[in-house]
């Protein structure tokens, strides 16, 4: 799995003019699914998300996690995180996995999530979404399951 995190002040998504999902500050999460992930790599991923120092602390250092904070998280799918452009011009996307199982993953991690007393927010699975930010730093981080590298390697 392979997830760009980007810490906001507040975020939406929103599906053919509607708006499915808003958050105040907290974490906006591109989340890609790759050919071979399985549950192991989903609680990877959510341990990862929720647990994440990249909140500050009185001090004004990154010390704290969604959790110390309860601040909300939307998390979107983008099977696009899985795009290899190192040859030619149009990205390949060959090394995401098909639609049904990413779903199924995707889906999973944000029961996780919820799980451990998150409010996350969604988009729509293989929907034309529309996302909005106004990012907080700005912070971003990529994130990737230790397998997902490896799986890219030229």
């Amino acid at each position: 799995m392979r997830a760009v995190v980007q810490r906001v002040l507040e975020a939406s998504v929103t599906v053919n003019g509607e708006k499915v999902s808003a958050i105040g500050p907290g974490l906006l999460v591109l989340l890609g699914v790759g050919k071979g992930d399985t549950e192991a790599e989903v609680a990877w991923m959510v341990e990862k998300l929720a647990t994440l120092r990249i909140f500050e602390d009185a001090a004004g250092k990154m010390n704290l996690s969604l959790e110390d904070t309860h601040r909300q998280l939307i998390v979107v799918s983008q099977f696009t995180l899985y795009g290899d452009a190192r040859k030619g011009r149009r990205p390949s996307f060959i090394e995401a996995m098909e639609p049904v199982g990413a779903k199924a993953l995707y889906e999973r991690a944000c029961e996780q999530l919820r799980a451990r007393g998150l409010t996350v927010g969604t988009g729509i699975f293989a929907a034309d979404m529309k996302v909005a930010l106004i990012n907080d730093g700005p912070v971003t981080i990529l994130l990737e399951t230790p397998g997902a590298a490896a799986a890219q390697a030229p």
